[in-house]
């Protein structure tokens, strides 16, 4: 773990996806962390997923940070996070069980959104009811994360620091389950849910909680004020953001790097380099557009490459990836929303061996070529992708440590990439553990405090 200088600011690094998340985020953190005494997350809950790869041994992380891996470093779980505390204690134990100490470095912001049981309810029957309906489901991992964030907006959720007032839990708890009761049984044909059990359950657990709550903001400030680097770790990907993904389907919370502030609880002058995850290719997981996709049924096929070498299934739910080429225009986007300082290129690997790869550098629309994505989602489905093309590699980049030892149409290819995107690809990863990286210019040695 890298050491700080007490009295000197810290430098700071935002890590988020560029594309539909699952873009190896966790990996690229996990690295990263030799540099930084703190990780924190600052959106979404337990529907994301990071795996981790470290001496071959895989971990996998939904709602902790990723640099609970590492010895030493503090991991904070910001207020724009949304905490299922069931799911959190789960996710504790297991990684006590593989000898990890985590409770003495967790810090979970008091005023994080708490995820209950009818969350949950509401979420899987809301899916159901639009699939049955024929509305068609939007994809969500039901895991309670969107009516979570809904009483939050609405002013009417439970937090973690009620926990530690069993009356108000108690009182604020009876008037939330009647609400969403009155959905449950009414609107959505589902079986309304009984307040003792969840109360009980969540008192339970509110005792092993207590000891982790914190004033996160005023942390991170005072961390950073004595010198320790911090790394803001970003859930799924820009292009599931509430506000700027392929609307309505996206993910309940902004996924965007200008949201590390807000969801962490630290002024914007703190986020000091944006580093952006790309994978080589395009994947998504759930409903949507998606104009670069392939068809994976056929082996012998690219889509089914990139399917089963990259194994590509979900962290969280196991569900197939949908996958495609890699699409520079939808990426473009999000270099321009995020302020990307720099990216990584995860998984390049996963092309070895392809006779001909395709980058897609633009779409025709209705009748015009566009060199950016949409926002509209019915726009993005009416996509037809333009591609550029390029000739592939025979030779394996698996764990190539240096650029140069990199076959020079692999070199060629990313170089037009950033090229095309402009911005600079500082990463590179060739696998999954945490070693398999190229470093062209290193995060926090770029950012300017």
């Amino acid at each position: 773990m890298g050491e700080f200088q007490s009295g000197a600011s810290g430098r700071n690094v935002v890590v988020i996806g560029t594309q539909w998340g699952d873009e190896g985020k966790g990996k690229v953190v996990d690295w990263l962390t030799d540099h930084a005494q703190g990780v924190v997350r600052f959106q979404g809950g337990h529907n994301a997923g990071h795996t981790l790869v470290i001496k071959g041994v895989k971990t996998a992380l939904q709602l902790i940070p990723s640099g609970i891996m590492r010895d030493g470093v503090a991991c904070y779980i910001g207020n724009g996070v949304v905490v299922d505390p069931s799911h959190l204690l789960l996710e504790i134990e297991r990684l006590e069980a593989i000898g990890l100490e985590v409770r003495s470095r967790l810090f979970i912001s008091e005023s994080c959104p708490l995820i209950l049981p009818f969350h949950v309810e509401v979420d899987k029957a809301r899916e159901a009811l639009r699939e049955t309906s024929g509305a068609g489901k939007i994809g969500t991992t039901g895991k309670g994360i969107g009516p979570a964030y809904e009483d939050k907006v609405a002013r009417r959720a439970l937090r973690v620091q009620d926990l530690k007032h069993p009356q108000r839990f108690a009182k604020k708890l009876q008037e939330l389950l009647d609400l969403h009761n009155v959905a449950l049984s009414g609107y959505l044909k589902s079986k309304p849910l009984e307040f003792q059990p969840i109360y009980d359950l969540a008192m339970s657990l509110a005792e092993q909680i207590k000891p982790m709550m914190a004033d996160v903001g005023y942390a991170l400030h005072t961390a950073h004020a004595k010198g320790a680097n911090l790394l803001f770790e970003g859930a799924q990907g820009s292009l599931l953001d509430i506000d700027h993904g392929t609307y309505p389907y996206v993910t309940s919370s902004n996924c965007v790097a200008g949201n590390a502030s807000a969801g962490a609880g630290v002024g914007p002058d703190l986020l000091h380099y944006i580093l952006g995850i790309t994978k080589a290719y395009t994947t998504r997981v759930g409903s949507g557009p998606f104009p670069t996709e392939l068809p994976m049924d056929v082996p012998g096929t690219v889509g089914h490459h990139l399917s089963t070498v990259g194994q590509e299934r979900g962290t969280v739910t196991g569900r197939p990836r949908r996958c495609g080429w890699l699409d520079a225009a939808a990426l473009k986007r999000s270099i321009i929303i995020n302020g990307v300082s720099g990216l990584c290129i995860t998984k390049l690997d996963v092309l070895d061996g392809i006779d001909e790869i395709k980058v897609c550098v633009g779409y025709e629309l209705h009748g015009r070529r566009t060199d950016i994505l949409p926002l509209d989602a019915d726009d993005i489905a009416d996509c037809v992708p333009i591609y550029d093309t390029f000739p592939g590699w025979a030779e394996t980049t698996a764990g190539v440590t240096r650029w140069d030892a990199l076959p020079l149409n692999a070199r060629r290819y990313l170089e037009r990439v950033q090229a095309f995107i402009g911005a600079p690809i500082d990463m590179v990863s060739t696998g999954p553990d945490r070693d398999h990286t190229i470093l062209l210019r290193h995060p926090y040695q770029a950012c300017v405090a």
